[in-house]
């Protein structure tokens, strides 16, 4: 389908996704949020697609929820938002395939919390990330204080949310926030450098692995330790388990089929 805000390309078995406001700094408005929420339910249809990069188009990965809108909101219709921004987050974390955020410059307010919505975020060397919502009188109100505490830990996540600072990617990089860290013009092709070797991966496998530790994270040990084994019995059943055994066995090029 047609997307005024979003830019969605397939190449092979990645897909790129691109939040394309850039005179607004990609800001999230809500046609914005309701167009990236149509884009997650198409990737998660293809199943051609076995991973996904996230990026944003310009100087800016998002620079936030759109304040112009936000602006003239009162209690109820503030809820409303924050309930949209959550859900569609949500349901991207969700996604049985893998997300990479290819975080290119201004990841602030919403920003930031899209970012950490992904499974795995690197970043431009020029990249900022904050949650400087207490300066605008708000709570971040996308999954910031609750994503930010289990990334960073309790401390570093009040730290930054409670002071609105604005940190840099090799700040990121030191607390946990992201995973690597390249020159500007470098970071896409590293982004599809990793997500390529994602693709090549069994996706149903994969799948399993983002669901056991998405669910791991938030449940005891032991009740983990037994939804692991759940899955790990469940790729006995795939053709994806025969014909990786089998060409590791007999030492021939693996052909996994999402089955």
């Amino acid at each position: 389908m047609e997307y005024r805000n979003i830019v969605l390309l397939k190449e092979g078995k990645v897909a790129v996704l691109t939040i394309s406001r850039p005179k607004a700094l990609n800001a999230l408005n809500s046609e914005t949020l309701k167009e990236l929420d149509l884009a997650i339910d198409e990737i998660a249809k293809d199943d051609e697609i076995y991973a996904v990069i996230l990026t944003g188009e310009g100087k800016a990965f998002v620079a936030g929820a759109d304040i112009t809108e936000m602006k003239d909101l009162d209690v109820m219709s503030g809820r409303k938002f924050g309930i949209l921004g959550n859900k569609v987050f949500r349901k991207l974390e969700t996604l049985e395939k893998p997300i990479i955020a290819a975080v290119n410059g201004f990841a602030l307010g919403g920003g930031c919390e899209l970012s950490m919505a992904c499974d795995i975020r690197i970043a431009s060397s020029k990249a900022k990330f904050g949650q400087p919502e207490v300066g605008l009188g708000i709570t971040p109100g996308f999954g910031g204080t609750q994503r930010l505490t289990r990334l960073v830990g309790l401390g570093m996540a009040k730290e930054l949310i409670y002071t609105a600072k604005i940190i840099g990617a090799e700040e990121a990089l030191r607390i946990g926030l992201v995973n690597k860290v390249f020159e500007p013009e470098n970071l896409l092709a590293e982004a599809k450098v990793l997500a390529n070797t994602i693709a090549a991966q069994a996706p149903i496998a994969v799948s399993f692995c983002k669901a056991a530790i998405n669910k791991g994270i938030q449940i005891d040990i032991d009740t983990a330790l037994s939804y692991e084994s759940e899955l790990f019995g469940e790729c006995f059943s795939t053709e994806d388990q025969k014909n990786g055994m089998i060409a590791f066995v007999q030492k021939t090029e693996k052909c996994f089929m999402n089955k």
